[in-house]
């Protein structure tokens, strides 16, 4: 559905900024797909480069089917109303109301204004929100004006959704139910959605594949479960790291001496579960077979999209000599192990 194609973005000005730096990539159609980046890394920038808000230096851009980094003027123009766009300040008219900003799109379709009304209060009623058609934007919460924004971007029936930044302004509960509308508009109709955000829960409760960002370069891309089971770049550990309490875990053991206050022998260790081995018993196991036993003190395991993906830190205990073993054993059921502290002999 959207192809780029070694896609750059140089800003001129008292020094040159590359914004975006040889990006290529294919996103599919019907796809849920996330970009992820901290603030300045281009992710942004790239998503205007898609509906050629910003025109790229250089690279092509073409969107089911059609080359836009070709096209000019109407030709582009008409290209563009099969991409929809919302923004995390939400760009509402304050002084139209909610129904009129729905159909401000379709002013010039051709429709008659009973049509265009009537299409508009249908994508009122799809995002929960027909009963305040008749009032402003200054009345509504932040969740609502996001729900009119998704509805605004639907009106030309559009075949890709741009999300940039859309929950970034919302607390927790109403990020949530923005991101089960997404889920809910792409299952009912197919549109391929890109999600830019630098939160990477959002990731992680919407998106089928992300794309890690920094310095204007993609330097990581996969299924989320993949690259949240197996990162491969420090920045994306440091991403998934906001969107695990395990991480606050670690600082609090390095905080906190009486966990590190190990009798000989003992050891912390971490175990990261992969799919396959998420469900299964290992640790009673691990202290029936070889005589460990595994004290919990943390952990965590949950779904992303159709997979398990837990982890637990532990402190071992038993015959030292033991111990390895143990580990090798967890190893050879998948699960990923690191020692984080021994204890002294």
């Amino acid at each position: 559905m959207i192809d780029l194609s070694h896609v750059s973005k140089t800003f001129e000005g008292a020094s040159k900024v590359h914004a975006v730096n040889d990006v290529s990539l294919h996103i599919n159609k019907g796809e849920i797909y996330g970009i992820v980046g901290f603030s300045g890394a281009g992710k942004s920038t790239l998503v205007r480069c898609m509906n050629l808000l910003e025109k790229p230096t250089g690279g092509k851009v073409t969107v089911d089917g059609q080359e836009l980094t070709r096209l000019k003027g109407r030709r582009l123009n008409q290209e563009r109303k099969k991409i929809g766009m919302i923004f995390q300040q939400f760009n509402l008219f304050a002084t139209r109301t909610v129904l009129d900003n729905v159909a401000f799109p379709l002013r010039y379709s051709g429709m008659s204004r009973k049509a265009i009304l009537e299409k508009a209060r249908g994508l009122l009623k799809f995002v929960e929100l027909e009963d305040k058609a008749d009032t402003y934007p200054s009345q509504l919460s932040g969740g609502q004006k996001q729900r009119v924004a998704i509805a605004r971007a639907l009106a030309s029936d559009p075949k890709v959704l741009l999300c940039d930044e859309a929950t970034s302004a919302l607390d927790p509960q109403t990020t949530t139910s923005i991101l089960k509308l997404l889920k809910k508009l792409n299952a009912e109709t197919g549109i391929t959605i890109v999600v830019i955000t630098h939160q990477m829960q959002v990731v992680k409760e919407l998106c089928q594949r992300v794309a890690v960002m920094e310095a204007g370069r993609v330097v990581e891309e996969g299924e989320v479960y993949s690259v949240f089971a197996n990162p491969q770049k420090p920045i994306t550990q440091s991403f998934i790291n906001t969107a695990s309490n395990l991480s606050r875990v670690q600082e609090f053991l390095a905080e906190n001496d009486s966990f590190n206050k190990l009798n000989p022998g003992e050891q912390i260790i971490r175990l990261k579960y992969l799919d396959t081995s998420a469900a299964e018993a290992l640790v009673s196991t691990v202290s029936r077979e070889y005589g460990v036993d595994m004290n919990i003190i943390f952990g965590n395991i949950e779904w992303i999209g159709n997979h398990l993906l837990g982890e637990l830190i532990v402190i071992a205990t038993g015959q030292t000599e033991k111990i390895p073993d143990a580990i090798e054993y967890l190893k050879n059921r998948n699960v990923d192990v690191e020692v984080l502290s021994h204890g002294n002999s």
